[in-house]
């Protein structure tokens, strides 16, 4: 063949190769159809909220490829749930297309526990919800700082800022309820240690406020209160009142004071004549 055309005119030869080129790109082109499928569409099924292998196995049952794209945490949904598919459900896509898949967490990640002390119960919430945690139980003591965040809890015991937590850990909060209407006398913590009176003011709902350490004090817990302001009595020896709510600053030394008994008024009392 390639003989009996190498010996017709150039011309010729010229119109026959052309023909097979023409042929050929109609042929590459009519093929596209089949190879592609061009033309057939199918649905893409809703997987949102099912497990991974639930989903996987029913767009692969379909003709689907499957591909995590990414994984978040969420505690509202179970893990390994099927959080956003891309492309969406109901969307019309050629067969044997990637669906891709964002998944929940198996494993909640940590963060880092913020500082809420002296925010207000508001801003408390919102810096929570930042950084991924629950406000859980709120609980009230007298404080002159009302609805003010005085400690910040987990599992009942007071925790500090820059601990890691499991993201979704509920946080529960202490709040200040205002001054109390009641008042009483302002109790006696000379003597006392910092940890002995702190437990005695918080059976009455009074804070302490300024702490004054003694340059030796290294551990405060075990340190010995020497001074308080505003004191049990008053300078003519009246009892002073306070608030639930209110605050006593101390002054703490590593050595036991010992109570200046000298200017104490005297026990022994002169009878009162009655001048009737």
């Amino acid at each position: 063949m390639f003989a009996s055309i190498t010996k017709k005119p150039l011309w010729v030869s010229l119109l026959i190769a052309l023909g097979i080129i023409v042929l050929l790109v109609f042929g590459f082109f009519s093929s596209l159809d089949f190879f592609t499928r061009h033309g057939e569409e199918v649905e893409v099924p809703n997987v949102a909220g099912k497990s991974l292998e639930e989903a996987t196995s029913l767009l692969e049952a379909q003709g689907f490829a499957v591909s995590i794209q990414d994984s978040i945490y969420r505690d509202t949904i179970a893990p390994l749930a099927v959080i956003k598919q891309f492309p969406e459900s109901e969307s019309k896509v050629k067969a044997n297309r990637t669906v891709y898949l964002t998944v929940n967490r198996a494993i909640p990640p940590d963060v880092v526990m913020p500082n809420l002390v002296g925010m207000s119960v508001r801003n408390a919430a919102i810096v929570l919800k930042q950084f991924g945690l629950k406000m859980g139980d709120t609980s009230y003591r007298p404080d002159f700082a009302k609805n003010s965040v005085l400690v910040q809890l987990h599992k009942g015991k007071e925790i500090k800022p820059g601990v890691k937590l499991p993201m979704g850990t509920s946080i529960a909060l202490v709040l200040g309820s205002g001054l109390s209407d009641v008042d009483m006398a302002v109790p006696d913590l000379f003597g006392l240690t910092y940890s002995d009176a702190r437990d005695l003011l918080q059976t009455s709902g009074i804070n302490f406020g300024a702490k004054v350490l003694d340059p030796e004090v290294k551990d405060t817990a075990t340190a010995f209160i020497y001074r308080q302001s505003p004191t049990r009595n008053t300078v003519d020896r009246k009892v002073n009142r306070i608030r639930p709510g209110q605050m006593i600053d101390i002054w703490l030394s590593t050595k036991k004071p010992v109570r200046d008994t000298s200017n104490q008024p005297s026990r022994v009392t002169t009878p009162v004549e009655n001048n009737y």
